[in-house]
């Protein structure tokens, strides 16, 4: 395997450092002394602190979104679709945990400049979530119920992980993601399609 290049250890250790310290909490000194190098080595990669943090952003939201995007296109219930979707989130987020967990907590960091490309490119994202919830409430597979917040209660619900997941204590990802897509296909349903039986799982994502 490559040896990663500099400017991916520092893009690597700085979402680590973010995480535990909070975008405000950590120095481009400390993020240095992390990857092994010197402070002007850093600038030499990344500008500043807000056009790091902005790459992490970006390139965590870039690398989910297409498969995110086939899910919410599937032809398939919508059902099936949301526990796929889940599922995704929840694998990729424990996969890549320290740069996820940047996107949900420290995007509101980020200066003006950087803001409305990261908003945009996470409001995309939210909308085939959205998608699938509305794909659902017509179909009569789901409840009557405000898509934009049943949406975000989902996603709430997946980005918890983000906050309490350990590799050495929990469940596996694959395990946790089936158990959370099944979680948020059983809140959202109909009660007549609850009372149906076992739900449409389609092939699996």
């Amino acid at each position: 395997m490559e040896a990663p290049t500099t400017r991916n250890r520092i893009l690597e250790a700085a979402a680590g450092l973010f995480r535990r310290e909070g975008f405000n909490g950590a120095s481009m000194q400390d993020l240095a002394a992390v990857v092994g190098i010197t402070k002007s080595t850093v600038y030499h990669h990344f500008p500043s602190k807000q056009a790091l943090l902005s790459e992490i952003l970006e390139h965590t939201v870039d690398r989910v979104t297409p498969a995110l995007e086939a899910i919410a296109e599937a032809d398939l219930p919508a059902a099936a679709r949301l526990r796929q979707a889940v599922a995704r989130h929840i694998v990729e987020l424990i996969h890549d945990q320290d740069n996820v967990a940047c996107f949900i907590e420290e995007g509101r960091f980020l200066a003006p400049e950087y803001r409305q490309s990261h908003i945009a490119k996470r409001d995309r994202y939210e909308q085939h979530f959205r998608r699938i919830v509305a794909d659902g409430i017509r179909a009569g597979e789901f409840q009557q119920l405000d898509v934009r917040l049943a949406s975000l209660a989902v996603l709430g619900m997946c980005n918890s992980v983000a906050a309490w997941y350990r590799p050495d204590r929990d469940l596996g990802p694959d395990e946790i993601a089936e158990q959370f897509g099944e979680l948020a296909v059983r809140a959202l349903l109909s009660p007549d399609r609850a009372q149906d039986g076992p739900v449409d799982r389609g092939s699996r994502g």
